[in-house]
């Protein structure tokens, strides 16, 4: 098999092949033993049907299309393979010449245009320099912090009053279209000022004591109506408050190791700094990554945009009104600064020769199905029953490229002081 390659632009190619009628007729001999267990004739023992008979009962070009089917993605992956492209996109296929009946030995052409992944230059990205936020520990930083596990003890005491912003209410919900009810929902529990459940609802509930009801418009955020204008009546049955637990030793004991509250505060007080270095690492990341991606010239495929913006709406299920030019805008720009981080990335990686140990891809599982709420096992039979397995070990070695940037660069805070990200990197060893 001959291939030539010719680069429309830095995305697309252009790829023809030749493969000899020689090679081809392997796949020929291979249909016409597979179609003579399908096609029987009197006379004959299965399997043993002669090719002219299949070819009276399916027409050569019939044999000819099933064993260019069968063929046609090992000459594609190896033209690739030969020529180190790495697609992005399905390919368009043309086939220029086939075996036919009046030449049956003609030699098969095929003409790829595909979509592929640009070669970039990096730039020299050894000790990049980057500014995060001081991470300094307020007394309202240790007070929240003492507060929020004061809560987890906490509990609720009915009161006899207007709901106010944090309050733990019930409540029934009655959704109307153009005078209609269209859902409704009773002895909901909500927190006021969560903003999790309709837009408006928090204001309605304001100030609402039991036993009385409010409306307002909104637009449904779920079920057959979703995105849908709605007016929505509210009717508040009961209000409660958290009480907390005083901030004593007796506290303490409950609900840490520690003996005494001072004790505890103090671990408070270190685990708060613990998470704004955390918070200063992720702005590190980010920046360093921005850095890199401004650096670089990267190409961009109209079309790997273009897929991934109609896969959007497509698998959302977006409603036409939604469906709009300025949120196309909003999603081809995420789509196109994706783009550009992975194949900065991805260079990174192959530069460093950055590899993914099984041991990574099990911390990534883990970690992702946490956030997704599914047990591990789950989450990885979800990924390999879509096809998405190779997708991780891509997220965890980019994870690393940059991890092994940001290692080299130069962090400081708002007041010119060296930053040490180590706690947030991790050793050198887990780095790698």
């Amino acid at each position: 098999m001959k291939t030539a390659v010719e680069k429309i632009n830095p995305t697309l190619a252009k790829i023809e092949v030749e493969v000899p009628f020689a090679e081809f007729k392997t796949y020929l001999d291979r249909t016409y033993k597979s179609l003579a267990q399908q096609i029987q004739v009197p006379g004959f023992r299965k399997g043993k049907t002669p090719r002219a008979l299949i070819e009276q009962r399916a027409g050569f070009d019939f044999v000819v299309e099933n064993a260019l089917n069968e063929g046609l993605n090992e000459f594609y992956q190896k033209a690739l393979a030969e020529n180190g492209l790495i697609p992005l996109a399905q390919p368009e296929l043309e086939i220029l010449s086939k075996p036919e009946e009046s030449a049956r030995e003609n030699d098969v052409k095929l003409s790829i245009q595909v979509t592929v992944r640009p070669e970039i230059e990096l730039p020299d990205y050894s000790g990049l320099s980057v500014e995060v936020e001081e991470a300094t520990v307020s007394a309202e930083d240790e007070q929240k912090a003492l507060d929020d596990l004061r809560a987890r003890f906490g509990t609720l005491k009915a009161v006899d009053r207007p709901s106010a912003d944090k309050d733990f209410v019930t409540i029934n919900l009655t959704a109307s279209i153009d005078g209609e009810e269209v859902d409704a929902a009773n002895d909901l529990s909500y927190q006021v000022g969560a903003g999790t459940m309709l837009e408006g609802l928090d204001e309605a509930l304001t100030a609402l004591s039991a036993g009385e009801d409010a409306t307002f418009e909104t637009k449904l955020a779920g079920g057959e109506h979703a995105g849908k204008d709605a007016v929505v009546k509210v009717e508040l049955t009961a209000v409660k408050e958290r009480e907390l637990p005083e901030a004593d030793d007796e506290f303490a004991q409950l609900a840490s190791e520690f003996d005494t509250i001072e004790e505890l505060k103090e671990d408070l007080k270190k685990q708060a700094l613990e998470s704004k270095v955390a918070e200063q690492g992720a702005q590190a990341r980010d920046k360093v990554l921005a850095q890199l991606v401004e650096m670089t010239e990267v190409p961009v495929p109209e079309k790997v945009i273009e897929d991934q913006l109609e896969q959007h709406f497509k698998s959302a299920g977006t409603e036409a009104d939604h469906d709009n030019e300025e949120h196309r805008e909003e999603i081809r720009k995420n789509a196109t600064e994706a783009f550009k981080n992975e194949m900065v990335l991805d260079a990174i990686a192959e530069a460093e020769e950055i590899g993914v140990e099984q041991s990574e891809i099990i911390d990534y599982i883990i970690t992702m199905s946490s956030q997704y709420g599914m047990d591990p096992n789950q989450f990885a039979q979800m990924l390999e029953g879509s096809g998405q397995a190779g997708l991780m070990v891509g997220e965890v070695r980019r994870s690393k490229a940059l991890a092994s940037v940001l290692e080299k660069a130069e962090v400081k805070d708002a007041k010119g002081n060296i930053v040490d990200l180590s706690s947030y990197l991790g050793t050198a060893k887990d780095a790698e």
